[in-house]
């Protein structure tokens, strides 16, 4: 098996520079070798070949004209080649190279062990991209790998005992707070989901090359308290920032967003708009409205403020988090006041953590009796005498405001929700709309949700829509992920949109942004609700879940047609791109 390298630089043309990259990947995979390939182009250059990467490779193949970087490669046997040769005959242009390239590869470093964990906020898309991307980034390098999903269902292919004791490396893509507990003594390295989709092969390269040894092992019963609280400090002091501290209390309070909202909606379908009240009581709609309003719906600003200052402060934060969460929703904070008393909490019970020190033999009570009774001392007392007050006061105004919105200013943040959205797919963007929309569910302001998950699902409809009515536009392999798209955008999962994105990202997504803000736009105008933060269209059929229903649909429909019209527009057609 060779190693090969590749670089192209192709100017203007970088959707043809994207696919002739694809090509040489494929044709390398069919012939058995691997091949990194370095894409430059007037966007920047993309997947950068790392240093030393000419050491243990046989060839390198030069595509295009322009600065191709030769200087790194001296004694490295090249080969020259088109662009347009690539794209019309990739494994010819691969075997070339081969033929100049010396027979034998160079020895391998040897085969490791990986052992690795994705997550992401919503726990669908992005989590099992991620998963894939690293098991394809391994088994082409050579290594074996075993990967845990943490997605919306819980744990998949959880890693064994043995697995994790006999990995050379632990790899963790995520973009929520994973629990390292597993793995002390092992090394470590912490990543988003991104650069495991973007480029597998380089993040698993860096987890081999940087990973750093987490906590310290346990060793003899005596040392287990000890240990404990090392190691729960290491892992508070590696936290990397207030964005994945919120998505992480994000991901934990969507379970009781999406099961208290479908509850009151098929209560309201069996007992009438007047289920909750003392009247009904007694039969099966009232009593679904308890458990959604007053069971998931009650618990939804607990969670969100209790697995916020989990992530910050590990374990010890959940008790003074929940504490926190449960008075600001008493006091009528609601999701703001759960995050602020989340964050309170977080850093309070970690400030505490490094700084309480007692006998080895008294450690063990720190994370089962003294944090979380300090913890939940300071921000109960902070909530109640400090914050709770102002902040119930903003969320009063803020929901007011919302639900008082009509005509113009209720369309522009329709048009903002839906941009943001559509702007990065998934994205630190996206999520920041959609956990602001999500959060106001608990306020009962449901119109910011509504059309948060409409925009959500135009970008993966409308490519599909574009791939079907305008096939010119699209490869024949984009054309195939168009269906899937289609699948994934009635499910709204945004996601599904990004391998069109990242191949033809200035002309997509205007594309994509342009008929999601417009479906935000309508759904705000026309002022539908939408009581269930997840679903697509398959939580349409049910009774009061969503509003304006046959508007919310047209706004849906709309978005989806302008994305694939403003596709036709913006996107050349492929024969013009690629000729024989």
């Amino acid at each position: 098996m060779a190693n090969m390298l590749a670089v192209i630089a192709a100017g203007d043309l970088s959707t043809q520079a994207v696919l002739a990259a694809e090509a040489l990947r494929k044709a390398a995979t069919a012939l058995g070798h691997t091949i990194q390939v370095e894409v430059r182009s007037s966007l920047g250059v993309r997947n950068t070949l790392p240093a030393g990467a000419a050491q243990g490779a046989q060839g390198v193949i030069l595509v295009g004209s322009g600065d191709l970087g030769e200087e790194r490669f001296a004694g490295l046997k090249r080969s020259a080649a088109a662009l347009d040769a690539v794209l019309r005959d990739a494994r010819a242009v691969l075997e070339q190279a081969l033929a100049t390239a010396p027979a034998q590869a160079p020895a391998q470093t040897g085969t490791k062990k990986i052992v690795a964990i994705t997550s992401c906020p919503t726990g669908i898309a992005h989590t099992f991209m991620a998963a894939e991307g690293i098991q394809q980034a391994a088994q082409a390098l050579g290594h074996a790998v075993r990967v845990e999903t943490q997605g919306s269902v819980g744990a998949r292919d959880t890693l064994t005992e043995q697995e994790i004791r006999e990995a050379d490396v632990v790899l963790i893509a995520a973009d929520t707070q994973v629990d390292l507990a597993r793995f002390a003594g092992k090394r470590v390295f912490k990543s988003g989901t991104k650069p495991a989709i973007n480029d597998g092969r380089a993040l698993v390269e860096r987890a081999l090359a940087e990973a750093q040894p987490h906590g310290t092992a346990p060793a003899l019963a005596d040392g287990v308290a000890a240990g404990k609280a090392a190691k729960a400090e290491h892992v508070a002091a590696q936290r990397s920032g207030p964005y994945k501290h919120l998505m992480t209390g994000v991901s934990f309070m969507l379970p009781f967003v999406v099961t208290g909202g479908l509850l009151i909606a098929i209560a309201f379908a069996l007992g009438g708009i007047y289920v909750f009240e003392d009247s009904q009581q007694g039969t099966l709609g009232n009593a679904l409205f308890q458990i959604g309003a007053k069971g998931a719906f009650a618990l939804m600003v607990p969670a969100l403020a209790g697995y916020i200052a989990f992530s910050i402060a590990d374990r010890p934060g959940i008790t003074p988090g929940m504490v926190g969460g449960i008075l600001a929703a008493n006091l009528g904070a609601g999701f703001l006041g759960g995050i602020v008393a989340g964050f309170i909490a977080g850093y309070a019970t970690s400030f505490l953590n490094r700084n309480i020190r007692l006998h080895k033999n008294l450690e063990g009570l720190k994370p089962v009796l003294i944090l979380p009774l300090l913890g939940s001392l300071v921000t109960g007392l902070a909530m109640i005498y400090v914050v709770g007050a102002p902040v119930a006061e903003a969320l009063a105004t803020l929901s007011a405001w919302l639900k008082g919105m009509q005509g113009s200013s209720a369309i522009l943040l329709g048009l903002l929700i839906g941009a943001m959205m559509a702007f990065d797919m998934g994205g630190p963007v996206n999520k920041a709309a959609y956990a602001f929309s999500t959060g106001l569910i608990a306020s009962q302001v449901y119109t910011p949700m509504a059309a948060a998950m409409a925009a959500g699902m135009v970008p993966p409809l409308g490519l599909a829509l574009a791939t079907k009515l305008f096939a010119d536009r699209f490869t024949r392999e984009e054309r195939e992920a168009g269906n899937a798209a289609g699948i994934l955008g009635i499910a709204f999962i945004t996601e599904g949109a990004i391998p069109f994105a990242a191949r033809d990202p200035l002309r997509v997504i205007p594309a994509l942004v342009l008929g999601a803000a417009l479906t935000g736009a309508i759904s705000m105008g026309i002022g539908a609700e939408l009581k269930v933060p997840h679903g697509g269209i398959f939580v349409l059929p049910i009774p009061n879940a969503v509003t304006h229903l046959a508007g919310y649909v047209v706004a849906l429909v709309a978005g989806t047609v302008t994305t694939a019209v403003a596709l036709r527009f913006l996107k050349r057609p492929v024969s013009s791109v690629v000729t024989a």
